[in-house]
């Protein structure tokens, strides 16, 4: 992977293939290899004819990693991604996150909406304007000395995930309790470039696409059937519908 420098921060990325410009920006505890590459992102956009840039948010995979959980506030690391297309020379382009990504890709087209020419928001429905649940148990977990002494449920999956991609878990502990900002549901509102919302049918993590897509104008919903928050980030009705949104965006 190629590295810049974001602030100060060391951020990893991938640029391959040619076409439009498309940012792909992972979830928490995840990496470009693990959200994108793995399931089959990468080679499916770049053999529709898109040029792919991914990055490796602060914190996870090979970016640079940091344990003061200010460091890890949302508006920050959308200022990775605009620093990523500046490093590039993109002055525009679609960007897709996943959950934790869709968070970082919505403040990135609030405060830069210039830079983005679409957006979609995958793995984070209506829970993106309702306050972060849950953060302290995960981070716990994280922390714990030993999987096994991680009771909670939700949080176990979150520990067993992180070790699963080898991420540094004092890293992602910092990030979890830092990267909790708020989306009003009158921000979220206020974009008017082409959104599309996808979340699994039994997404409980990231909530209904219907919910997030009815408060964005002309937001279209894409609900990808039996699947839950990290079943969905392969699936070919998610692949499929978001070529189709591609296709036909402006």
């Amino acid at each position: 992977m190629q590295t810049f420098n974001s602030g100060g921060v060391r951020i990893a990325f991938t640029d391959e293939g040619e076409g439009d410009p498309i940012l792909l920006i992972h979830g928490f505890a995840s990496s470009v290899r693990d959200n994108w590459v793995d399931p089959g992102w990468v080679a499916f956009l770049t053999g529709q004819g898109f040029r792919v840039i991914a990055i490796d948010n602060r914190g996870h995979g090979e970016s640079e990693k940091i344990y003061d959980p200010k460091a890890y506030a949302a508006a920050l690391m959308a200022e990775d991604a605009r620093g990523l297309l500046d490093h590039l020379g993109i002055a525009r382009a679609d960007v897709m996150g996943y959950s934790m990504g869709a968070r970082i890709a919505a403040f990135l087209a609030l405060q830069h909406p210039d830079r983005v020419r679409s957006a979609i928001f995958a793995g984070l429905g209506g829970n993106m304007v309702r306050p972060m649940a849950g953060t302290g148990p995960i981070a716990h977990a994280l922390e714990a000395r030993s999987i096994d002494d991680v009771i909670n449920p939700t949080a176990r999956t979150f520990r067993a995930f992180a070790e699963k991609t080898g991420g540094d878990l004092k890293a992602l502990a910092a990030c979890i309790r830092g990267a909790r900002d708020p989306i009003s549901r009158e921000a979220i509102s206020a974009l008017t470039l082409p959104v599309l919302v996808v979340t699994g049918s039994e997404d409980v993590i990231g909530g209904r696409a219907e919910e997030l897509a009815a408060l964005i104008p002309g937001a279209e919903a894409l609900t990808v059937p039996r699947r839950d928050h990290m079943r969905t980030v392969g699936d070919r009705v998610y692949k499929d519908g978001v070529l189709a949104f591609l296709r036909r965006r402006p």
